[in-house]
């Protein structure tokens, strides 16, 4: 299942968002965070605005087990990504961090366009209403799972990974379980892109 790529009536706040992260990305040209990363054999972990763990293949766990329903409405459930990768962000509307993630991850989710890579958010607290008012307002294109009408899917999460802050943002594996995680704002794309790649290259 994919998320259905559509063109949001308002972008007005998105560009505003967009500017303003290009200008605090002006001095990380050179992406530190994600050379730290590639360097850090085995390290799993890095600090700065986020804290991103990777897991290896043998400490992984089970797999996450969840079903829901989206802001439009749509069934979606973990089976629909088995098989692929799976990235899922934990966000809310009023979160700031979340807001200005979200042109970040919408970048990455458009990176990875025709592979087998799939992405969800996981809205914690809004209405099914709140939620798609945020994702025309800032441009998120894929779809959101609504906690609120559906709780069970943030114990599906927290029982088989700690959800320590939010945002946080999950890769999952082929097999439904958690290949990586970032706790709070996500440092920068080229950082969850280097984890998707990594994921979807151990089916390949």
């Amino acid at each position: 299942m994919r998320g259905i790529r559509s063109r949001p009536g308002k972008r007005a706040a998105a560009v505003l968002l967009s500017a303003a992260l290009v200008a605090g990305l002006a001095a990380c040209s050179n992406d530190p965070l994600a050379e730290q990363y590639r360097a850090g054999e085995n390290k799993g972990f890095i600090s700065g605005d986020g804290a991103v763990q990777e897991i290896p293949l043998e400490q992984r766990g089970e797999p996450v087990v969840f079903a829901a329903t989206t802001e439009t409405g749509d069934p979606v459930a973990s089976e629909d990504y088995l098989g692929g990768v799976l990235v899922v962000n934990f966000w809310y509307a009023a979160c700031g961090p979340c807001r200005a993630e979200a042109a970040d991850l919408e970048q990455v989710y458009g990176a990875f366009e025709g592979e087998d890579v799939a992405f969800l958010g996981v809205n914690t607290i809004d209405s099914a209403a709140a939620a798609a008012a945020f994702a025309q307002t800032y441009g998120v294109t894929y779809p959101s799972a609504i906690a609120s009408e559906t709780p069970a899917i943030k114990l599906a999460f927290a029982e088989k990974t700690p959800i320590q802050a939010t945002p946080t943002t999950l890769v999952l594996d082929a097999e439904g379980r958690v290949a990586a995680r970032i706790i709070g704002q996500l440092p920068d794309p080229s950082i969850l892109k280097t984890l998707v790649r990594e994921t979807l290259a151990e089916s390949s």
